[in-house]
């Protein structure tokens, strides 16, 4: 099972570390053991990694995010662009 990791920054690391469960459950479909990292540094650049299930389902989704997806997104305060590593 390929490991993912995908990048991005934060408007504010409290507020989207808050949303771990809901993430979780969004990549859930996809990957399993859905892990939240934050930068040492205290910046707002944070990290997800996984493992991947359903690498063509997941990087659908990640291309064309479905509307709660993207509402989840903005809650969590999320800030594009996100960038996506899959292990080969």
């Amino acid at each position: 099972m390929p490991k993912m990791v995908l990048t991005h920054s934060v408007v504010d690391v409290e507020r989207w570390l808050a949303g771990k469960s809901e993430r979780a459950a969004t990549i859930g479909p996809y990957a399993t053991d859905v892990t939240d990292h934050v930068a040492a540094d205290g910046t707002n650049q944070i990290a997800i990694t996984a493992d991947i299930h359903d690498v063509p389902g997941l990087e659908t989704m990640l291309a064309s995010p479905p509307a709660d997806t993207l509402a989840a997104m903005e809650r969590h305060g999320v800030i594009p662009p996100i960038t996506i590593y899959i292990e080969k």
